[in-house]
């Protein structure tokens, strides 16, 4: 009796081939569907950055507008917010479309974002398409302080 005890007791110890190779199929049907799920994050990533950046540009605007009304509404007179001095304002009372206008107001990251050409670009875009333009950008508008336009074919 003492030796079906201990054959038993070896029986019992781990796992057969089998279970092994059942766990390792299971798991790999696992990831077969969660990988395309998590495969492209980077894109969802950028057009959200980009979507912060009008959100913050937007009311950066609104608030520096605010602020040079306050002030007397005095044509080119520089306008300090908290945390952003000497913002450049147009002759409308909005920052203007540079990195000292509207990149200070709104404290957009240089290492995030540039301004060309008129739009504010994210600097991690690249060009997917293949035109030779970046399409990841938005427009902003220093005679009304708002955004004009989004492209985000290459976010």
């Amino acid at each position: 009796m003492n030796m079906m005890n201990q054959m038993a007791a070896r029986k019992e110890k781990g796992f057969t081939l089998i279970e092994l190779v059942m766990v390792i199929v299971i798991l790999g049907i696992l990831a077969a569907f969660a990988l395309p799920r998590f495969a492209d994050f980077g894109s969802d990533a950028r057009s959200a950055a980009l979507e912060g950046g009008v959100g913050s540009v937007k009311s950066a605007a609104a608030i520096a507008h605010s602020r040079w009304v306050a002030n007397g509404s005095v044509a080119s007179q520089a306008v300090n917010l908290d945390g952003a001095n000497g913002i450049t304002m147009s002759a409308e009372g909005y920052p203007t479309n540079d990195a000292a206008g509207i990149g200070t107001a709104a404290q957009l990251d240089a290492n995030d974002f540039v301004f060309s050409g008129g739009n504010i670009e994210l600097v991690s875009a690249e060009d997917t398409d293949g035109n030779g333009t970046v399409d990841c950008n938005f427009t902003y508008d220093p005679s009304t302080g708002g955004v004009t336009a989004r492209a985000t074919a290459d976010c």
